[in-house]
């Protein structure tokens, strides 16, 4: 899923709160109303993280890039997770989650603004520099936002909460390739003569002048978050348990990699996020081609959102089975339907190829916080390093796209889809295995 749970940060001992420069405390905020205004959040950043799909092969015309190059988008956009994750954590222990959340967004503004100067200069390398920058302001956010929302309300209704929120989440998710797709995909070249070089250059740069359209307002809607969050005062948060020993502290997060069960379940996020984002990340050119269903960008950039869609469906039917379902059979049944579904579309050509590959979003509906939970289990006062862990294993989306592109520029990305297959099988075996693990290292 695009809603990643972040825990590379444990929740402060205290939080200081907001003053206004002339030293009057600034207005208070309702739990309920903090809940609301931080829902807003997990919808951006799902939004924004969706709109990768169509920015992908958008940028992969305008510069006339192979797969592999291309999917540097994700590569540059997920390597934050695994670089960012841990400083945004000792980041947030001294600033507070509040004004962590002012920076997380000021960052990520930063990134949406640097798409103004790449699509004028037209240097591919100036938009992953941007898609880094958005991305390290996107993982302070959730770093800071996650711990505000278990925080606001009864500890039992804590998961409540948080799927409320990734629902919000996955609408983004959902909404964004319609968005980008009307918006990025919608240049014309009627007029422009393509065969010679002055012809290409106008093609490109009205193409890449397309890109800064919705990542400027993008940085505007932020920048209004940033005023909010700087004006009033959200809830201070406090610590659940003790802090742990200096010892505990120096041992460092990867000491919990002794417990198997999370061992193979950061193993299992990995795989996970780097199928989802892979899968995501090629469908406008896989309905593209002329074997498949020979779609215009514009009109594969529409069906991207079922896909997450799909996604969004599936996180209110799977919450409903998991009452009845074992989590580890549920995990299971899902991954072995994903890979039959992508074989599916492997072999299989037109919109049966198509309806296929997208129901695959369907069943990765809960894989991302069933895997985390299991993971999870039976780690007691290591549960938060153990998060750590998890939220670094999201690095996936970075390295599992890019081996896709690898294999696409060589064997043709309908083939190309067997990298994610094999991702999922890992997902049938951690699911069916994971009642036989044990937590005790």
């Amino acid at each position: 899923m695009k809603e990643f749970v972040s825990g590379a940060a444990r929740p402060m001992a205290s939080e200081s709160a907001y003053a206004s420069a002339d030293g009057n405390a600034a207005p208070s905020v309702s739990p309920r109303a903090s809940l609301i205004v931080l829902t807003s959040l997990f919808f951006i950043w799902g939004f924004i993280t969706s709109l990768n799909d169509i920015l992908v092969p958008h940028l992969k015309n305008v510069f006339e890039l192979s797969y592999t190059k291309a999917i540097f988008v994700q590569f540059s956009f997920f390597a934050a997770y695994l670089i960012v994750s841990v400083p945004a954590g000792l980041l947030l222990k001294r600033v507070g989650y509040q004004l962590g959340l002012v920076l997380g967004l000021l960052i990520a503004c930063a990134g949406c603004l640097v798409f103004i100067p790449a699509a004028r200069m037209q240097v591919y390398e100036i938009f992953l520099l941007g898609l880094f920058v958005l991305a390290a302001g996107i993982t302070i956010l959730q770093v800071s936002a996650n711990p505000f929302v278990i925080a606001l309300g009864r500890k039992e209704s804590a998961p409540s909460r948080l799927n409320m929120t990734q629902a919000f989440n996955s609408l983004g998710t959902t909404l964004a390739p319609v968005f980008g797709g009307l918006i990025i995909f919608s240049a014309a070249s009627a007029g422009l003569d393509l065969s010679t070089e002055s012809g290409m250059q106008a093609f490109r740069a009205q193409e890449a002048a397309l890109v800064e359209v919705p990542y400027f307002w993008l940085a505007v809607v932020l920048l209004l978050m940033v005023a909010f969050f700087s004006w009033v005062r959200l809830p201070a948060i406090h610590a659940p348990e003790a802090e742990r020993s200096a010892e505990s502290e120096r041992s460092g997060a990867f000491s919990v990699l002794r417990y198997p069960r999370l061992t193979l379940g950061a193993i299992g996020i990995f795989v996970y996020v780097g199928a989802e984002v892979a899968i995501g990340s090629f469908l406008v050119n896989f309905f593209g081609e002329e074997s498949v269903a020979g779609m215009e960008a514009a009109v594969a950039a529409r069906y991207v959102s079922y896909y997450w869609g799909g996604a969004m469906v599936g996180r209110f039917v799977g919450a409903l089975l998991l009452r009845y379902v074992r989590a580890g059979v549920m995990l299971a049944v899902c991954g072995f339907f994903a890979t039959i579904l992508i074989a599916v579309a492997m072999a299989a050509s037109g919109m049966q190829a198509v309806w296929a590959i997208l129901a695959v979003g369907l069943f990765n509906s809960i894989m991302f916080p069933t895997i985390f939970s299991l993971a999870l289990s039976g780690l007691g006062r290591d549960t938060s390093q153990g998060s750590g862990v998890l939220c670094m294993a999201i690095v996936g989306g970075a390295v599992v796209p890019l081996l896709q592109g690898i294999l696409a520029d060589y064997a043709g990305i309908q083939l190309s889809f067997l990298v994610p297959l094999l991702c999922y099988c890992y997902i049938v075996y951690y699911g069916a295995c994971s009642p036989l693990m044990r937590s005790k290292a």
